[in-house]
């Protein structure tokens, strides 16, 4: 037999144990994980999750993921806990701990403190009668599966279920939690996700300075508001016009003074060749649904608008600045 087609066989022998390992993982799910939703739904302080060797790795995994879709949680290395580390644990916190064996020699401190302090313990492991099964508040046992590697060895099924068990929790927390995209927003600010989730208000043009007028304003003088520079803009391009109460009525822009062009333009009002009814987008808008506005709209900026009252403008530069697109 070729060598990579050896190669590729023994990728889908793992592949094959892996995902066999977690369809049974899913359909042997039962009430201990709703209980460890409840248990960790309800720790008024932060989630340590703790393990060793790889499945330590996982479990630093499984943190990170709690952590960033709203359920505050660390990862304690065992050994250091073991060593001074233990300070960090407080009694309003929950442990999860993670052990394919269950009887893990390097967890033996961190679970008799959890039982000492009366910290709540989540143990995942696919040992039930195990040191760790034992002693958990709630255990979370993991189906017998047979590790893809040839020897049965090295730890590769038995981590990949613990790494998808660990998700299951975390977006059945942030479900009952009811996590919306704004959270994730706050909690992923930089990179593709944070550009994504950001939110009209935080790449618009503030409140100081907008192109506004009363419908009164001469055309002559709205243009100059329209002319004015901007932050990173050379000019407006527009300009709101707004009535006695602060309400937008209308917009004037480049188009309308083309429509309107004759000799006694510049001395009519505003609000005389004003576009009525214009484009919004409210502040808790995402700025990718004003950027697809404006595509479909054809125009290239719009006023941010509250109870009716501008709060705020948008380029659709603001959103290319801000990755957004």
């Amino acid at each position: 037999m070729p060598l990579g087609q050896k190669d590729i066989e023994a990728a889908q022998r793992t592949l094959r144990l892996e995902a066999e390992a977690i369809s049974a993982l899913s359909a042997g799910l039962d009430q201990s994980f709703v209980e460890a939703v409840d248990l960790i739904s309800k720790v008024p302080g932060r989630v340590v999750v703790t393990g060793m060797g790889k499945s330590g790795h996982i479990a630093r995994k499984i943190a990170a993921t709690l952590a960033s879709t709203g359920t505050p949680a660390l990862y304690v290395h065992p050994g250091e806990a073991s060593h001074g580390d233990l300070g960090m644990l407080t009694v309003d916190d929950a442990v999860m701990a993670l052990s394919n064996s269950g009887n893990t020699a390097e967890l033996s401190d961190i679970i008799a403190f959890t039982r000492r302090f009366g910290i709540s313990l989540v143990g995942m492991t696919s040992a039930p009668v195990s040191t760790l099964a034992e002693q958990s508040d709630v255990a979370l046992i993991l189906p017998k599966a047979p590790e893809a590697c040839p020897m049965g060895l090295a730890p590769t099924t038995s981590t990949t279920i613990m790494l998808a068990l660990g998700d299951a929790l975390a977006v059945a927390l942030l479900e009952r939690r009811g996590f919306t995209p704004q959270d994730f927003q706050v909690l992923h600010p930089g990179g593709s996700l944070g550009s994504k989730l950001a939110r009209v208000s935080d790449v618009m043009q503030g409140r100081d300075g907008l192109p506004i007028v009363p419908p009164g304003t001469p055309v002559s003088e709205a243009i100059l508001v329209m002319m004015k520079s901007f932050g990173f803009h050379r000019s407006f391009g527009c300009v709101g016009i707004v009535d006695d109460s602060g309400r937008l009525i209308g917009v004037v822009t480049d188009g309308d003074l083309r429509r309107h062009m004759d000799s006694g333009l510049l001395d009519r009002a505003a609000g005389e060749i004003m576009t009525e009814r214009p484009q919004t987008i409210r502040p808790q808008a995402l700025a990718a649904e004003a950027l697809g506005l404006m595509n479909a709209k054809q125009i290239t900026s719009l006023f941010v608008v509250e109870d009716e009252r501008p709060v705020g403008f948008l380029h659709i530069h603001d959103c290319l600045r801000a990755g957004v697109g």
